[in-house]
């Protein structure tokens, strides 16, 4: 796919469109209308270019220090997995302009393999959301946003940014719009040796060079003052060199391609809003155990996925919702014992969203997915809100959610487990929200049961495979306190939160793998007039890595700081320069795989 990749082409396109002259922003349209009505109900954290330029290195930085997301990072830039509240990736649905990506082999996202500066938007939402996103929507949802606004003229970015370890990030962005008509388009290409050393642990990162590109095309056009046609489409392509320990190991790498088209028909009334989705997603992978032989696993699918969001307001205080959605899912492998495999799947979903008062707000929703040779539960959901005063309001939310196998655990040979049954959890959260003058403050305690986990366990013949275990219980909390003040050109802004999570086998009375009991992050800017700095700080507490609880074998408690000074010069540009891991921290996310010491970067950004 690399070859579609045509960037001299889209550099230059980006560049001729900088000669009009801007206009006031008119509107702003998000391609997900479902993640606006969710925000009322479960706790969302928005990120955007501001905050992702602040982790430029990848998506999993950007998540690990702005966010209660645990990331599991087999070294810098490789394979990268997500927990939400103490469960595993596949329980974590990433939701790209509103449609769930996960793969259909793994049944997860591979974090490094999303490109951070494609999508203008980052949301990250806790809590279960199968009713809407569906299959995998367990711990939380990862929503990956591209927007589109209207009547605002020409307008264009230029990044380009170079760091240790011969890491350079470019990123290009221009966009017209008038009345009625909104066109982006955008190109991203990230490269890096990435070859850095941990003497401390003996570790030298051989082997670690990855690259990666993603263009991207987006389009509305209002036909008039109810009806909006709008277009997406993503490509990118990915080359990751997997790190060994020593010159003695074979060196292997790991090819990605994926293509995503999005079409939609938006209809708003006063009465009616309804959004007709058409999407056709295309993923396939290479795996090499040796880089100068030919792959030794792969493998290819497609998903058509067409959904329709149906909303009518009866009045102030009575909303229905109602959503139907069809896929076919395709797969086929290479060398895994997947022959050429597809799945028919629909689902059904209806809301009803009662406000009887200005203080008080609930939904309830309800759900039945149909799925071809595997039986799905009956869904639900139930929420919540109470405005008690002016500084204080409270969300219960009630759910059951669950995820069904994927491709490889179904049919990898050796080891594919047609008997498996879909995973089901029911969770409970209690969100508390305080505001006094400048300050607010989360706190949401939760609590989730988990039914037939699926775990990839090894057996007696010398393979793994997959099995349902049967209960796994999951609690605790999620707090952040945020301030925010503006005093002529000073402004500052601080963000701080504690997670605390108590997820264990109920069976064998033991911690899952890879869930920290504690995690702090935080994040701090202070602007004065051109300048601004900015400090971020991580802690994670002990973290089990097998299953047994073997203290030898957990990963250390570690804390690790960042920083970074950006200078704005002649209003469009701007100047930065970051430290990561300011204290020279040795740690890892993954067992044996050390994440880089103190490093560098200086970037470039150019609005115009």
């Amino acid at each position: 796919m690399t070859k579609k990749f045509q960037f001299s082409t889209v550099f230059l396109f980006c560049f001729l469109l900088s000669f009009a002259q801007e206009k006031t922003i008119d509107t702003v349209y998000i391609f997900d209308n479902q993640l606006k009505k969710s925000k009322e109900f479960q706790k969302t954290i928005q990120l955007n270019q501001v905050d992702l330029l602040k982790n430029t290195t990848n998506l999993s930085e950007v998540l690990r220090f702005q966010s209660p997301v645990y990331i599991k990072e087999n070294g810098r830039g490789m394979v990268s997995s997500p927990s939400f509240r103490g469960t595993t990736a596949q329980q974590t649905a990433f939701v790209w302009n509103g449609i769930n990506i996960n793969s259909t082999f793994l049944g997860q996202g591979d974090v490094n393999n999303l490109n951070l500066l494609g999508y203008d938007q980052l949301e990250i939402k806790s809590g279960g959301g199968s009713v809407i996103y569906g299959s995998g929507a367990i711990g939380g949802t990862i929503h990956l946003n591209n927007e589109l606004s209207f009547n605002k003229g020409f307008k264009n970015n230029l990044f380009w940014e170079y760091g240790s370890f011969n890491t350079s990030n470019t990123f290009v962005k221009s966009a017209y719009s008038n009345d009625k008509l909104s066109v982006k388009v955008s190109g991203n290409f990230v490269k890096s040796d990435n070859n850095y050393e941990v003497s401390e642990k003996d570790y030298l990162n051989l082997n670690g060079q990855y690259n990666n590109r993603t263009f991207n095309l987006g389009a509305a056009y209002k036909v008039d003052s109810k009806n909006m046609i709008s277009w997406q489409t993503q490509l990118y392509d990915g080359i990751q060199h997997y790190p060994i320990r020593s010159e003695d190991y074979s060196k292997t790498k790991y090819f990605s391609d994926s293509f995503r088209s999005l079409a939609n028909w938006n209809y708003h009334s006063k009465k009616i809003q309804n959004s007709f989705k058409v999407a056709y997603l295309q993923d396939e992978f290479q795996y090499f155990d040796h880089i100068d032989y030919p792959k030794s696993s792969g493998g290819s699918g497609e998903t058509y996925l067409t959904k329709n969001d149906f909303n009518y307001v009866f009045n102030d205080e009575i909303a229905l919702n109602f959503i139907g959605e069809y896929q076919l899912n395709k797969g086929e492998g290479y060398q895994s014992g997947i022959q050429s495999v597809r799945r028919n799947t629909g689902s059904i979903a209806g809301l009803l969203k009662w406000n009887p008062t200005k203080k008080l707000n609930f939904e309830a929703g309800v759900k039945q997915d149909f799925i071809e040779e595997i039986t799905a539960p009956v869904l639900f959901s139930l929420s919540g809100k109470f405005k008690a005063s002016s500084w204080y309001s409270t969300v219960l939310n009630i759910s059951k959610n669950f995820r069904y196998p994927s491709f490889n655990d179904l049919y990898w040979q050796p080891g594919g487990n047609l008997d498996l049954k879909s995973e089901t959890s029911l969770q409970a959260e209690l969100g508390n929200q305080f505001k006094y003058k400048n300050f607010k403050l989360n706190v949401t305690p939760y609590y989730i049961n988990i039914q037939d986990l699926i775990r990839w366990l090894p057996t007696s013949n010398g393979y793994w495979s997959p099995v349902n275990t049967n209960n796994v219980e999951s609690y605790g909390l999620e707090s952040q306190l945020d301030f925010e003040k503006e005093l002529g050109n000073h402004k500052t802004k601080l963000s701080a939160g504690y997670v605390y999570t108590h997820s264990k086998d109920t069976d064998a009375d033991r911690f899952l793998m890879y869930v920290p009991q504690h995690k702090i992050f935080g994040n701090a800017t202070y602007k004065y007039k051109v300048a601004e700095v900015f400090l971020q700080g991580m802690y994670n507490g002990l973290t089990y890595t097998t299953s047994d609880e073997k203290r030898r074998e957990a990963l250390d408690p570690y804390f690790v700081v960042n920083g970074g000074l950006n200078l704005t010069l002649l209003k469009i540009y701007k100047l930065g320069f970051k430290i990561n891991n300011i204290f020279d921290e040795i740690y890892e996310t993954t067992a044996y795989f050390p994440l880089p010491k103190r490093n560098y970067s200086a970037n470039l950004l150019i609005n115009f």
